[in-house]
């Protein structure tokens, strides 16, 4: 009656063996660390830069005791910090020979302790939030209206070249706000004006009018192209953000939309507020040029002449360096859109480029004087250009172009990326800044860890004394499910913050509530007359559904706080919502198993270890029959 299979047992040791897996490297804490990110968007972080930092470190005796590569940067972690500052330095040195212009940027964190067999297995420990570890936080506010604008600018010049190329004489174009105002002499030219935004501006909707005699033409950009430009816009600008944020060397910054027109910045670690804004507001602008294939040119490629007259040198993504003419063709903001694919007929990686009127119109005039010549694509930051791509012109362009060549599918979504994200989309102001000092998160992790602790130890204490040996069940269950709560937040890799550690809390006191209503009902089985065995087996069947009705609800709530809710609500609700899901394993599936592992193999059990169970008095209850 009592008895589980093996099979369930397994399942019960796996998911604990999983779980003590992952919730270990939380245990370990944090030790000093150097870490390397790109310094510029162009420079890619690699198994190569990971080797020079090696070398480096070895050639100056220093030994690391882990050596990482992620996606974005490498970090070496040493015993202390003596050693990490020296490491730094050694790094600054290697990796920076110029300062004024850091391809790379080395910076000291702090990264877990947890040994190398535990990060092989992909386990790592929670993130920090900005209010546990200490930091910067900016709320910036994105000009929708100045998106909007931007884009009104670019139809109405395209409209205004477009009217030109179809020889519509007599015409005015002007932008009013966010409108497109365009006077004709004639009808013809009205009717003229009407077929062409129609063939190719769909997202404009045309009012037309008579004034005297002039025909007046109104065009406003449709509601649903406005939002998906605002959509395009604020993910430009985070997708940007990300990239700027790589030269402060966090860790995990939180960079995400708040409502319709507003972005949450959060930098961990970081206690430079200037230097913050800096980066944040940064420019970086596109320009295009014509590669000097001149004779003198080809010299000063090779080091063998000097730069001629009119030309600059700058170097490639690979160090090569390459002439260019001064003269610049088209700038970023004729740029309009960069898209990664492929080519229909060799199947090879390409970019499709998108440029405005008139960019459209100086690439048709450079590529037909400029046939099988080199255009070189330059990103400038800070002052300093480089070269992302020089290809050759192999046909006449337009608005639209690819660039093709031997790239490789990551590195044509590199360079879509570059092309796209160089820039803000939309104008953005920072609106409030809020800055947390390091001792402060030390101070809010310690009193965190002690809620949680000091309640789950009153709990215990009270289920011992008041249920025996089923309240240390229920104890020894609470305790599994904290260690799954904190494994799958480990495994999810989410950021803890002080509302998460509430929400733990919270789920110590919900989930031993599963555990007091099977108790309950087995002593009330036991009051009833019912046997020891088939009181455990009726108690954990009948208290089942009023379980799966409570949690239910309680993750409803949780579920609208997550989707409703924004910043600290949505980081109480997730650690809610997983916590009620680990709670419903541990109160009821595993409590269960440690109740049957101990008395499922008892035939003559006469007693159950649960406490006083009150039963009614025999010599009243006859009494009130008389």
């Amino acid at each position: 009656m009592n008895r589980y299979p093996v099979w369930k047992y397994a399942i019960i040791v796996i998911v604990l063996l999983v779980g003590l897996i992952y919730a270990l490297p939380n245990f370990f804490g944090e030790a000093p660390a150097v870490q390397v990110s790109a310094g510029k968007s162009t420079v890619k972080v690699d198994a190569g830069t990971q080797a020079r930092v090696a070398e480096a470190l070895k050639a100056a005796g220093l030994t690391p005791d882990l050596l990482t590569l992620d996606a974005t940067s490498v970090r070496a972690r040493f015993a202390s910090t003596d050693d990490q500052l020296k490491a730094r330095d050694v790094l600054q040195r290697a990796l920076v020979p110029d300062p004024s212009d850091p391809p790379y940027i080395v910076a000291l964190n702090l990264v877990s302790r947890s040994p190398a067999w535990l990060a092989a297995l992909h386990a790592y420990p929670m993130y920090l939030g900005l209010d546990l570890r200490g930091g910067v936080d900016f709320l910036l506010q994105v000009d929708m209206k100045g998106a909007i604008d931007k884009r009104a600018e670019s139809f109405a010049n395209d409209l205004r070249s477009g009217l030109r190329d179809k020889n519509v004489r007599g015409t005015s174009v002007n932008r009013n706000g966010q409108t497109i105002e365009v006077r004709f002499r004639d009808a013809a030219g009205l009717e003229a004006a009407k077929a062409l935004i129609q063939d190719q501006f769909a997202d404009l909707a045309t009012t037309d009018s008579q004034e005297g005699s002039e025909w007046k033409l109104v065009a406003t950009i449709k509601p649903e192209a406005a939002r998906r430009l605002q959509d395009a816009a604020l993910k430009q600008n985070i997708t940007t953000l990300h990239n700027r944020i790589n030269e402060l060397g966090v860790a995990e910054p939180v960079i995400q939309q708040q409502g319709l027109d507003r972005i949450v910045v959060q930098l961990p670690g970081v206690q430079d507020t200037a230097k913050a804004k800096d980066i944040l507001g940064r420019t970086a602008t596109l320009e295009m040029r014509l590669v000097d294939e001149s004779a003198e040119g080809r010299a000063a490629e090779t080091g063998s002449g000097p730069v001629p007259f009119g030309s600059e040198k700058f170097l490639d993504r690979e160090g090569r360096p390459i002439i260019v003419k001064k003269q610049v063709l088209v700038t970023g903001e004729n740029l309009t859109d960069a898209q990664p694919g492929f080519d229909s007929q060799t199947q090879q990686p390409k970019v499709d480029l998108t440029m405005d009127a008139k960019g459209g119109r100086i690439m048709r005039d450079v590529s037909r004087e400029n046939f099988r010549k080199r255009m070189a694509m330059l990103i400038f930051e800070k002052g300093k250009g480089e070269v992302l791509t020089a290809p050759s012109i192999n046909g006449e362009l337009g608005n639209r172009f690819q660039i093709s060549g031997s790239m490789t599918v990551v590195e044509a979504n590199d360079l879509a990326l570059l092309l796209r994200a160089g820039s803000l989309a939309a104008p953005m102001e920072i609106i409030q800044e809020r800055t947390i000092g390091p001792s402060l998160g030390a101070d809010n992790i310690q009193k965190g860890f002690d809620s949680v602790m000091y309640g789950f130890a009153a709990i215990m204490v009270f289920m011992c004394l008041y249920y025996a040996l089923f309240g240390v069940f229920s104890s020894i269950a609470l305790a599994v499910n904290l260690l799954l709560l904190v494994a799958v937040l480990s495994m999810l890799q989410a950021t803890l913050t002080l509302p998460g550690i509430a929400a733990m809390a919270l789920a110590i006191g919900v989930a031993i509530d599963s555990n007091v209503l099977i108790n309950e009902r087995v002593r009330e089985e036991l009051r009833g007359g019912a046997s020891p065995q088939a009181a455990i087996h009726a108690g954990y069947d009948r208290a089942w559904g009023t379980i799966l009705d409570s949690n239910v609800t309680t993750l409803i709530a949780g579920i609208a706080l997550l989707a409703f809710g924004s910043g600290p609500v949505r980081g109480f609700a997730v650690v809610h919502c997983i916590g009620i899901v680990t709670s419903m394993f541990s109160a009821v599936f595993f409590s269960r198993g440690l109740v049957n592992f101990w008395y499922g193999s008892k035939k003559k059990l006469k007693s159950l270890s649960i406490g006083t169970v009150w039963k009614p008095d025999a010599s009243k209850a006859t009494a009130d029959a008389k």
